[in-house]
């Protein structure tokens, strides 16, 4: 009889937390917010805790395991295949990558720096695209990322044209020109901290390392967003603005690049 009583007075909280995780997955699939805080919160923490290894050295592993050595295009398709099929990450992705090869194209830069290498991906995938001679700088605030990164720059064969500099961007972009001989930079790609955004455009102009035509391409800007950035900008008579719409990386939410041209 108490059993019986235990069993049924159990049921409704059962009832309940059915309810509850039908309600998330559907949020999931329906909200992207929740479904960024399922997979790089909830999702990934139990797999690392389960698998003993961070999701970037997953990754890593894949790209190790299945990409070509020394083929870039083979390494970003890996982890595109990777991050549509098994664990979302934050790289540019597929879709917004083509904006930004474009853009480098079109730059043909020979300084280039980019702020927020994390796992290398968008590093690999202007260093393929940079003229013979012309460098790339990176710069990663997280170690345990930057020593991924260097690995994957190495497999893709990119290393020559890519030095990595571990460091926060507000300490590094000041030694850029005693430090790592940069007289101005061709072409900025922002991708890290979207707060950063502003501080660092107005440290790079206050440093001088922006010249008349210099092109900025900062990811993000609509989800999760940097409004700062874009007032910032768009607001300022010496950029040239050009917004390209676009998704978040393997996923339907809405985002967008914003083109930032240096007047001078």
């Amino acid at each position: 009889m108490k059993l019986q009583m235990l069993e049924s007075s159990s049921l409704p909280f059962f009832i309940a937390f059915v309810l509850l995780l039908l309600l998330f997955v559907v949020l999931i699939r329906k909200n992207s917010t929740a479904a960024l805080i399922w997979n790089e919160i909830i999702r990934e923490k139990i797999t690392n805790f389960i698998m003993n290894q961070s999701k970037e050295q997953r990754i890593l592993n894949f790209v190790l395991q299945n990409a070509v050595r020394g083929d870039p295009c083979s390494v970003l398709d890996t982890i595109d295949k990777y991050c549509s099929q098994k664990e979302w990450a934050m790289n540019v992705g597929n879709e917004k990558g083509l904006i930004l090869d474009k853009t480098v194209e079109e730059a043909n830069p020979s300084v280039a720096l980019e702020l927020g290498t994390y796992c290398g991906y968008s590093s690999v995938r202007i260093a393929r695209l940079l003229k013979a001679g012309a460098r790339l700088l990176t710069v990663e605030f997280n170690p345990e990322f930057a020593a991924i990164a260097k690995q994957i720059l190495e497999f893709a064969g990119v290393q020559d044209k890519v030095k990595l500099l571990e460091g926060p961007s507000e300490e590094i972009i000041p030694q850029l020109k005693k430090k790592y001989e940069v007289d101005t930079l061709d072409f900025v790609f922002l991708d890290h901290w979207k707060d950063k955004y502003t501080p660092d455009t107005i440290l790079l102009q206050e440093c001088n390392l922006l010249r008349k035509g210099s092109v900025l391409l900062a990811d993000n800007v609509i989800f999760p967003g940097a409004p700062e950035f874009l007032n910032y900008v768009r607001n300022n008579p010496r950029f040239q603005c050009t917004n390209y719409p676009s998704h978040l990386e393997y996923m339907k939410a809405e985002d967008a690049m914003e083109k930032a041209v240096f007047l001078g």
